[in-house]
């Protein structure tokens, strides 16, 4: 029966009886229905990077509306993966826009480069009044999301954002920063990260406040490139869901940025989410042993050729040629949520794509328009719309209202303070 159906008598049934109940059968029918009734909410994208390094956040001349046209050879710099139409096409209704700087730079530096990366996405935003919303709460993101808007969340990436001070973390969370990643690259002076050499054992005192202060206010607090050691450290101290905004899992790709089962279990138990990276060297673990095969080998010609660039040059390309590199695929990403919602459960995780971050070459999954291509294998795969919907913004959504009532009923808790150092 269902073969004659008219298409527009199979969509007024499938409405009638629900996302999945006449095309259970059609991975592409489930992924549809999922993303219309909750579209994705990503947890990391770098457009404000672009912009501070492209075009040192001067928009004059910048349309947000196509970006396809934004490679500069010259600069070795790819078109950006970002734009209002492709947002509208991968079914993006949220966002968190990482207002990243670099962590090289010193305290005062880096806390004035997030004023301006927090300006320019605003200002972005503003821009864009038809298409994008400021939002700082769930009720705000719910809101944007029923209007057709995508809701715009700020999110910083580093604890070298606040310049090792609280009061400034205040003043940022009142800017409607709405979640701090505690380290990037390096160490800050109270946190350790994934890939830098451990100087703390973990959060100092000082860390344990600044997760503590953070969760006071209602900004969620991110775990993202640190240590499993800082893991579970601000795991302990946490009372309110905690996010990983960009990661994966361990036991699927072994890179340091990724999270361990037995972190994914106490994840479980604090209720909160891992929202799943594109990054090609955390989502592949062919890719990340042929990376580290190659830094050797290239460290081999030159201790071998120490006087002879070029015949180590000649010497890498021949290793390149016999051992081609490996694609990162969109199935591999699948592979990530699979082992996560076996482990601990649909419920805690979602996507972190970190487009314009560093999510390139990742076969199936070029820019944020690919999230249906994302669903639909995971609809291939057995995932259901309900779960789907969860997975999209479901999880994130209860996890910022948790983090939200948790500040609601610590209201009148007083500030943590901290002396001042200069």
């Amino acid at each position: 029966m269902l073969a004659r159906l008219t298409p527009a008598l199979l969509a007024a049934l499938t409405f009638a009886l629900g996302p999945d109940a006449a095309l259970a059968a059609s991975p592409e029918a489930t992924a549809e229905a999922a993303l219309r009734a909750a579209p994705v909410w990503d947890g990391h994208n770098d457009v404000p990077e672009q912009l501070r390094d492209r075009r040192k956040d001067v928009l004059a001349g910048f349309d947000f509306a196509d970006t396809t046209a934004t490679a500069d050879p010259a600069q070795k710099l790819d078109a950006m993966q970002t734009d209002l139409k492709r947002l509208r096409q991968g079914r993006v209704g949220a966002q968190f826009w990482s207002v990243y700087v670099s962590a090289m730079l010193d305290d005062q530096h880096a806390v004035q480069a997030t004023l301006e990366q927090i300006d320019v996405m605003k200002r972005v935003i503003a821009a864009n009044p038809r298409d994008m919303e400021f939002v700082t709460t769930a009720a705000g993101a719910e809101k944007a999301m029923k209007a057709g808007r995508i809701a715009s969340l700020l999110g910083m990436e580093g604890g070298h954002s606040i310049g090792g001070s609280l009061g400034v973390l205040r003043q940022i969370y009142a800017l409607g920063a709405r979640y701090m990643t505690l380290t990037h690259f390096k160490n800050t002076a109270w946190a350790d990260s994934a890939t830098d050499a451990p100087a703390h054992n973990g959060l100092t005192d000082f860390g344990r406040d600044v997760v503590r202060e953070m969760q006071r206010l209602g900004m969620l607090v991110d775990l993202s490139h640190v240590s499993a050691k800082t893991m579970t450290d601000a795991l302990d101290v946490a009372k309110a869901p905690v996010i990983f905004s960009h990661s994966g899992a361990e036991a699927i790709n072994g890179y340091a940025r990724n999270v361990p089962d037995a972190v994914l279990d106490r994840l479980k138990a604090n209720d909160g989410i891992i929202m799943v990276n594109f990054y090609p060297s955390y989502v592949s673990e062919p890719l990340r042993q042929w990376r580290a095969n190659w830094t050797g080998e290239e460290a081999r010609l030159k201790a071998l050729y120490p006087g002879a660039p070029d015949t180590a040059k000649a010497g890498l390309a021949a290793w390149e040629n016999a051992n081609p590199k490996p694609v990162a695929t969109l199935g591999q990403i699948a592979d990530h949520i699979d082992h996560i919602v076996r482990r601990i459960g649909i419920a805690h995780v979602g996507l972190g794509g970190d487009f314009d971050g560093g999510s390139n070459g990742v076969a199936g999954m070029p820019d944020v328009s690919a999230y249906p291509a994302l669903f639909t294998e995971l609809a291939r795969r057995g995932y259901s719309s309900a779960d789907l919907q969860k997975l999209s913004n479901g999880n994130i959504l209860r996890v910022l209202k948790a983090a939200e009532a948790y500040a609601a009923a610590h209201r009148g808790d007083p500030p943590v303070e901290s002396p001042t150092t200069f």
